[in-house]
C-alpha cells in the first residue's frame, strides 16, 4: 500500500536527503550539493536491500550526486529577491523560476542516478556518450538562449540554467531512445519534487520573515528541495518492482568512488567552507580575545575531525574484495556521513558557542529520526510493497500541473500579506 511506501520508504529518504540540504545550505554551492544528494541517493540504496546496488553503492553514489551537485552551478539569488516581491508577477516569476532550477537539479541527478541503477550486463550504460551529449547539449542551448535570444531569468548574474536546461534535455532524449525507461521515470519524479520543494521553500521563507520570528528561513528553503527531492527520488525507485538486477561491482570504480567520496569531496567542501569571515559573519555573539587565533583553531578542529571521519568509515564500514558493502555497513555509511556533514556545519558556525536557538541544533533530531527508521526497516528488505503502473508519464504531467497551479495560488496569497521584505528583487518593472 501507498501508506506502507511512503512511510517506510519515503520519508526517511525525505529525512535525510531534506536534512542535508539544509547543511549544503551552511557550506554552499556545487560540492555542496554533491555531499547532501550523496546522502539522499546512499540512504535510497541502503533502504532497498537490493544486494547488487548496495555492492556498487560507491559508484551510483558518486555518479548521481556529481549530477545532482553539478546544478549548483546556477546563480539563483536574485531569483530568491523575486519572490519577494511586492507585485503578483514577478512573485510568481520568481517562485516559477526557482520551480524550474529545481526541477533541473533533479532531473539531471536522478537521471544519472536511475542510469546507474538500471545498467545490466546486457545493456551496459555508455557514459561517455551520455556525458558528452548532456555538454554539447549544454553549450548549444546556453549559447542559443542566452546569447541569441537573450532569455536572461536573473540579469546580471551567471545564466547557467540555459546549461543545466540543455543538458537535461540531452539526458532526456539518451535515456528516451536508447530505452532506459526506469531511468526517465526516476528523472522525472525527482524533478517535479525538487521543483516544487525549491518554490514551496521560497513561499515559506517569506511567510517566515513575515511572521516576525527569529530564524534562518533561508535553511528552511533549502531544507524543502532537499526533502521534496528525496521524496520524488524514493517514490520514483521504490514504487517499481521490476529493476534489472544491476552490472556487477567494479573494484576499481569502487575505490576510486569511495576516495571520492570520503577523501576528495570533503576535502573540497572544508577548503570552501572553512574561514574566519564566516565563522564570524555567523557567530557573531561570539566573544574571544584573538579571534584569528580562534578562527585557526576552529579550523585545525574541522581538519582533524574530518581525518578521524574518514578512517572511522573505512573501519566502521570496511569494505572487502571490490569494495562490496553488506546491508547494514550501507545503514552505517549513510549516518556515518550524515553525521559528519552535520559536524563540519556546526563547528564552522560554532553553533554550539552561541545562546541562540539554531536551526542546526533540528539537524540533530532530524539525524536520530533517520537513524531509528532504518534500524526499523532493517529487516524489510528488499522492499515488496507498493506497485505503481508503469505508465507514469499522464501521471508525472498531472503532478507538475499541480504543482504549478499551487505555486501561483502561493504566490498569490504571499502578495496579498502585508509584508515586503527589504532585499526583494523586482525581475519586471
Amino acid at each position: 500500500m501507498f501508506s506502507s511506501l511512503f512511510l517506510k520508504r519515503m520519508l526517511p529518504v525525505a529525512l535525510a536527503f531534506g536534512t542535508a540540504w539544509a547543511v549544503r545550505g551552511q557550506i554552499g554551492h556545487e560540492y555542496g550539493a554533491t555531499w547532501a544528494a550523496a546522502i539522499g541517493i546512499a540512504c535510497v540504496i541502503a533502504l532497498s536491500g537490493k544486494q547488487d546496488w548496495i555492492v556498487r553503492m560507491p559508484v551510483i553514489v558518486t555518479l548521481g550526486a556529481i549530477a545532482w551537485g553539478s546544478g549548483g552551478m546556477i546563480s539563483y539569488g536574485q531569483v530568491v529577491g523575486y519572490g519577494h516581491a511586492p507585485d503578483f508577477f514577478n512573485t510568481s516569476y520568481g517562485l516559477l523560476s526557482l520551480t524550474l532550477i529545481g526541477g533541473l537539479y533533479g532531473f539531471m541527478g536522478g537521471g544519472i542516478t536511475g542510469l546507474a541503477m538500471e545498467s545490466r550486463p546486457d545493456k551496459k550504460v555508455n557514459w561517455a556518450n551520455v556525458f558528452v551529449e548532456m555538454f554539447v547539449g549544454g553549450f548549444l542551448f546556453w549559447g542559443f538562449f542566452i546569447y541569441q535570444l537573450e532569455w536572461f531569468m536573473t540579469p546580471p548574474r551567471s545564466e547557467l540554467w540555459a546549461a543545466c536546461m540543455g543538458a537535461s534535455l540531452a539526458l532526456g532524449w539518451h535515456m528516451y531512445r536508447n530505452g532506459y525507461a526506469h531511468a526517465l521515470r526516476v528523472a522525472m519524479y525527482s524533478s517535479v519534487g525538487a521543483g516544487f520543494g525549491f518554490g514551496l521553500g521560497n513561499f515559506l521563507q517569506r511567510m517566515g520573515h513575515a511572521s516576525g520570528i527569529h530564524f534562518n528561513w533561508w535553511n528552511v528553503m533549502e531544507y524543502s528541495i532537499g526533502f521534496f527531492s528525496g521524496l520524488g527520488l524514493a517514490y520514483a525507485v521504490f514504487s517499481r518492482k521490476d529493476w534489472p538486477r544491476s552490472v556487477a561491482a567494479d573494484k576499481a570504480a569502487n575505490v576510486s568512488s569511495w576516495i571520492f567520496l570520503i577523501v576528495l569531496l570533503p576535502v573540497i567542501n572544508i577548503v570552501e567552507a572553512v574561514g574566519a569571515e564566516r565563522l564570524f559573519d555567523e557567530g557573531k555573539s561570539l566573544a574571544v580575545a584573538d579571534p584569528a587565533a580562534f578562527s585557526l583553531q576552529w579550523r585545525i578542529a574541522v581538519w582533524v575531525l574530518s581525518g578521524l571521519f574518514a578512517l572511522v568509515i573505512f573501519y566502521l564500514v570496511k569494505p572487502a574484495g571490490a569494495g562490496l558493502l553488506t546491508q547494514k555497513k550501507s545503514e552505517r555509511f549513510v549516518l556515518l556521513y550524515l553525521l559528519w556533514y552535520i559536524l563540519i556545519s556546526n563547528i564552522v558556525s560554532a553553533v554550539w558557542l552561541t545562546p541562540t536557538f539554531s536551526s542546526q541544533h533540528l539537524y540533530w533530531v532530524n539525524l536520530l529520526i533517520v537513524g531509528f527508521m532504518l534500524h526499523k526497516n532493517e529487516k524489510d528488505n528488499p522492499y515488496t510493497g507498493y506497485e505503481a503502473s508503469p505508465r507514469y508519464a499522464p501521471n508525472v504531467i498531472k503532478l507538475a500541473s499541480l504543482c504549478i497551479l499551487i505555486i501561483l495560488v502561493l504566490s498569490f496569497i504571499a502578495v496579498s500579506i502585508d509584508y515586503t521584505h527589504p532585499q526583494g528583487k523586482l525581475r519586471f518593472e
